[in-house]
């Protein structure tokens, strides 16, 4: 066989290995854009009860759990749970009934003092402390400010360390800005979330 007529095979069939092998092989850009799983919970199904923090404590109402009402009639309810941290859920009138529980701050040293909530115009703050030692009276070392807003799907989270925790929690009429207070403040605004500090 004439070398010319060895060479041309010899392209055409390494040409025809190339088809085969590449989409066995895929490309390096498929990978990223295979869509992912994301790793929460759906935190838009209503289907489960309300659940209630886990920390022992005598008396009735517990700090650990707080709930606030929302001008449309829906409802929010965070948890201390131990092991995972602060837990959201939310209420709809409509479905009559919570989301799964969802981690909004996931830490496994101690519940600090109790949570506070509060709501205005669509827009939900809350105030949450944990510290290792929490138990035995040491303050807070993770001081939380978190605002929901809209579907309550997302949470913006602001994490203080080594702060003896906000003491109160302000939202505006209009739902548009949140204040966080104690010797300072720290401030939220749907525009730009939280202020840098």
């Amino acid at each position: 066989m004439p070398k010319p007529r060895i060479q041309a095979l010899a392209r055409t069939t390494a040409a025809a290995l190339v088809m085969l092998i590449a989409p066995a092989c895929g490309h390096p850009e498929s990978a990223t854009q295979a869509p992912t799983a994301s790793p929460t919970p759906n935190s838009s199904v209503y289907a489960s009860e309300l659940e209630k923090s886990d920390l022992p404590w005598s008396g009735s109402p517990s700090p650990y759990n707080a709930e606030v009402k929302l001008d449309d009639g829906r409802r929010v309810a965070l948890h201390y749970r131990r092991g995972k941290g602060l837990v959201e859920q939310h209420y709809s009138p409509r479905e009559r009934a919570w989301t799964e529980p969802s981690v909004i701050y996931r830490t496994g040293t101690d519940a600090c003092q109790g949570i506070e909530l509060r709501a205005n115009h669509g827009t939900v703050a809350a105030i949450a402390d944990f510290g290792p030692y929490c138990y035995d009276g040491e303050p807070p070392t993770e001081s939380i400010a978190a605002v929901a807003t809209g579907g309550l799907t997302e949470w913006s989270v602001d994490v203080t360390k080594n702060f003896d925790g906000w003491e109160r929690v302000s939202v505006s009429a209009d739902g548009q800005r949140v204040v966080f207070g104690r010797n300072t403040t720290l401030r939220w605004s749907r525009a730009n979330g939280f202020d840098s500090h």
